[in-house]
């Protein structure tokens, strides 16, 4: 592989106009291909295999005109000040004029009530079915106990109204006159804010939640541009030139540029989720900074040795640019294997990004070299800093990367049992992470969805917003008899779980019914979450008792089912990916101890860093954060991305210990030759992406603050923790069993030479006695 990626360098240095030419036309076709052929991208994407979806869709097939599980829907909560109600003035009129008004907008489906007159026509409907009750019950000749129904008729409306029991708090419901809650337009929304602001000037609080209000606030931007300004900056202190600063933003602007062009394209011939470009761009543009940066390293290391720039990118390609491409190949396939998880945007995203890093990987390795080609002696051009390295008597150099080193060679068990232990430690609180999706509850203190949590929650009590649906199929009971007397025994048998405030029949018909089941705890809670699976465990004797079919569903149940989905698919996608880079790892470095402590360093990084946010987020240690669960995408979007950039920079590093040790190094100069020429292009690729990830710490949303915090955690933890410390310690205790392959392995794998032992290298030559005489920059 050395060789030929060796004559690829080479010739596009060489033939730079060419492949300028090549990639210039491959950015327009795909930018005007996306421009004009593509289609606007999916917002919907389906869950296979989650029971209360399945539910869900039932009981679309049995009311079809009931409203779907992910309808449009939103609650306006509006409250008096303390002391009046709503029913007095001004706020009654304010909440007239705010229903009216908000019926009136095209956007929002008809039938806008206020909380006062919808409590009270709610009552009325309650005591005519008590009425209708005693009835039937006096017609047949039957008992009846008023006293008995009232209660139960007045526990039902107090889970069901709208008004709270003082009269100053109440919800206003509506829905928004489209399909799904991504097909709701930003002015949609806007709309109904200005309404809402409106009616606050009347001194009514008003506040809005629910999935039909939820506002995509695009972070990635302004994200990418805070990574870009800091690259910039490590580059330049890198490279003491602004001209060679630049070339990685450049060529991973381009990278990213053709990737998401060409996802966009692709909606012209299949369904593209929305979510797709998402994560493509922002590791497209981690991923191309890295590679470029560690040819360009390895290019200005070879100008050391010889003064043939065209002689020294193809030897940079064909050592630096293997390792880039074994590198991209471990991102790739941990990119693929979201497949696993089985939720189509995760699939589609990995796809995306899997693409996105493919091009990562061609642009280092040709547009880099032509971009050379071009500029040839003005590559370094802008210097702000002459680097004269201290050298030893023999001229190799000695930097920050060699002292390091050194100092580890010399107590390597004290550093393995302090990175072990100190993770170790810190992953303690992992064994209690606790996942959940997002709700209102959990918006960011000051927004109107947690505003509006907190009154519903005052009012009413944290279940209301945590309901559940029990469907009932009752098609195969024969008579209208049978039917309500299943249902009341289905609601009975549902109200009388643990940690269940009322449940009652709240639709019905030939088909069917909904009951509407309220918890007394919070969606997020974990006594919710036995709630589900306790009516899902006695689903089976219900059914044999009443003859029907039962299933929950609710976007509570959904959430649940979702989170516990990523929690299963989590063991599996770890396997996965683990696995096939192992066997990568081994293909590369024709070991089997690098890949293995290799793969070990990154599971103890990951579980240390899933300890640290339950403990900071979750537990809310120190009190910086408030308490809440752990978003249950995070852990396996971490390990996606987190993996990819781990490998990365155990590549660049190994490969340069690994190529010193091939080429007649003692096992104890490897390592310190590996570290002399990679420590410093490794710690610059792990600070761009630290300071980049960090930077989500500071935004106002709580999820996207938890995940800036685990992001950049992961990479301080592997990058200099596992990466700089464990690893190095590790090859030092191992020797030269580090490069143990069994004869048998050996001949199995594949060989590949990614060290450029078969490169023409004046500068690597070995005297007789096999020790290595050779003069090495630092990168």
């Amino acid at each position: 592989m050395a060789t030929l990626l060796y004559r690829l360098g080479k010739t596009a240095y060489r033939r730079w106009p060419i492949f300028l030419a090549a990639w210039v036309i491959a950015l327009a076709t795909l930018g005007a291909g996306a421009g004009l052929l593509s289609k606007p991208m999916s917002n919907s994407f389906s869950i296979p295999g989650i029971e209360s979806v399945d539910t869900a869709e039932l009981q679309q097939e049995l009311f079809p005109e009931a409203e779907a599980v992910d309808a449009p829907t939103a609650t306006i909560v509006v409250a008096a000040p303390e002391g009046q109600t709503l029913a007095d003035e001004p706020y009654a009129g304010a909440i007239s004029t705010l229903t009216q008004d908000l019926g009136a907008l095209s956007d929002v489906t008809e039938g806008v009530v206020g909380p006062v007159e919808a409590a009270a026509g709610l009552e009325a409907q309650v005591l005519a079915g008590v009425d209708q009750a005693q009835a039937a019950a006096q017609e047949a000749g039957q008992p009846f106990d008023r006293d008995a129904a009232l209660a139960a008729a007045e526990a039902q409306l107090a889970s069901a109204t709208p008004l709270s029991a003082d009269g100053r708090i109440g919800t206003i419901s509506f829905a928004f006159d489209e399909p799904t809650v991504l097909d709701v337009s930003p002015e949609a929304q806007d709309e109904v804010l200005d309404l809402m602001d409106t009616a606050r000037d009347s001194g009514l609080t008003v506040e809005v939640s629910g999935p039909g209000m939820q506002v995509v606030e695009q972070h990635g931007a302004s994200a990418e541009l805070i990574g870009i300004a800091v690259a910039i900056m490590i580059l330049a202190l890198t490279f003491g030139s602004l001209v060679a600063a630049g070339m990685p933003i450049l060529t991973a602007g381009v990278g990213v540029g053709i990737g998401i062009a060409g996802i966009t394209a692709m909606t012209a011939f299949a369904e593209v989720p929305s979510s797709t470009t998402a994560l493509a761009s922002m590791l497209g543009l981690a991923v191309g900074i890295d590679y470029t940066l560690f040819i360009l390293a390895r290019f200005r290391g070879e100008l050391d040795h010889t003064d043939d720039r065209e002689e020294a990118i193809g030897i940079a390609v064909g050592t630096a640019g293997s390792a880039v491409v074994f590198a991209g190949l471990t991102v790739i396939i941990a990119l693929v294997a979201l497949g696993v998880v089985g939720i189509s945007f995760l699939t589609a995203m990995g796809l995306g990004a899997a693409v996105t890093v493919a091009v990562a990987v061609l642009v280092a390795l040709t547009l880099l070299p032509a971009i050379l080609g071009l500029l040839k002696s003005k590559a370094f051009g802008g210097s702000f800093r002459h680097y004269r390295p201290r050298r030893e008597a023999d001229r190799t150099i000695i930097n920050n990367g060699v002292r390091w080193a050194r100092l580890l060679g010399r107590a390597p068990v004290v550093a393995v049992v302090v990175v072990v232990l100190g993770l170790g430690a810190l992953a303690i609180p992992a064994k209690d992470m606790h996942l959940a999706l997002p709700s209102d509850s959990t918006a960011s203190e000051g927004t109107t969805q947690r505003e509006a949590s907190d009154l519903v929650t005052e009012a009413f009590g944290p279940g209301r917003l945590a309901p559940m649906l029990v469907v009932v199929d009752a098609r195969d009971l024969g008579s209208d008899q049978d039917r309500q007397a299943a249902y009341q025994a289905v609601a009975a048998w549902a109200g009388g779980q643990d940690d269940v405030t009322n449940a009652m029949v709240a639709v019905s018909n030939e088909n069917g019914a909904m009951i509407l089941v309220e918890p007394a705890s919070a969606a997020e809670d974990t006594a919710t979450e036995d709630l589900l699976q306790s009516l899902r465990d006695g689903e089976a004797q219900i059914e044999s008792g009443t003859g029907t079919t039962v299933g929950v569903t609710g976007l509570t149940a959904i959430q649940t089912d979702v989170s516990q989905k990523l929690a299963d698919a989590l063991p599996i996608y770890l396997a996965i990916v683990i696995g096939l880079a192992f066997l990568l790892l081994m293909i590369v470095f024709r070991s089997i101890l690098v890949p293995l402590t290799a793969t070990l360093g990154f599971l103890l990084s990951i579980m240390a860093t899933l300890g640290a946010t339950v403990a900071l987020f979750q537990e809310g240690l120190f009190g910086l954060f408030p308490g809440q669960p752990i978003v249950s995408f995070i852990p396996i979007f971490l390990i996606g991305v987190v993996f990819g950039l781990a490998m990365d920079y155990q590549v660049f590093l190994v490969t340069r210990i690994r190529e010193a040790y091939v080429h007649g190094a003692t096992y104890r100069e490897a390592v310190v030759d590996g570290f002399r020429n990679s420590a410093r292009v490794v710690t610059a690729a792990a600070l761009i992406m630290t300071a980049v990830f960090a930077g989500f710490i500071f935004m106002d949303d709580p999820i996207i603050t938890s995940m800036g915090f685990a992001l950049a955690a992961a990479v301080i933890f592997d990058a200099f923790v596992i990466r700089m410390v464990l690893i190095p310690a590790l090859m030092y205790l191992m020797g030269d069993k580090a490069w143990y392959l069994p004869a048998w392995l050996d001949r199995i794998l594949p060989r590949v030479d990614i060290e450029g032992e078969n490169l023409h290298r004046p500068h690597l030559t070995r005297t007789s006695e096999g020790s290595d005489e050779r003069v090495t920059a630092d990168v």
